[in-house]
């Protein structure tokens, strides 16, 4: 899956790699990495609909309301780690510095 990632996104896949398996609330994820949460539900939620995250709703407990959970699905985690070798690739082809021509 060929996808263009903004700075944004490519914060929230690296924060969800911290524990890949564990499940994320959308606060902590906001808390990790800055965002605040007119960016980053957004960017949650196309993931999900990309099939990268799963989602679910935590159980209401007394007196606390049900909240959203993210966590990264198999397919997910393959394009994180796929991405990340390409950022990495990419980096090593670019010149470190260029000459200036007069």
């Amino acid at each position: 899956m060929k996808m263009r990632l903004s700075p944004q996104t490519l914060q929230i896949l690296d924060a969800f790699l911290q524990d890949p398996t564990d499940w994320k609330y959308g606060y902590d994820l906001s808390r990790n990495t800055g965002l605040r949460s007119g960016t980053l539900y957004p960017i949650l939620m196309r993931l999900a609909d990309r099939k990268l995250l799963d989602t679910t709703w935590e159980a209401a407990e007394m007196g606390k309301p049900p909240r959203h959970l993210y966590r990264l699905t198999p397919d997910g985690l393959q394009f994180v780690r796929e991405s990340q070798i390409s950022r990495l690739t990419e980096g090593m082809r670019r010149p470190a510095w260029s000459e200036v021509k007069n």
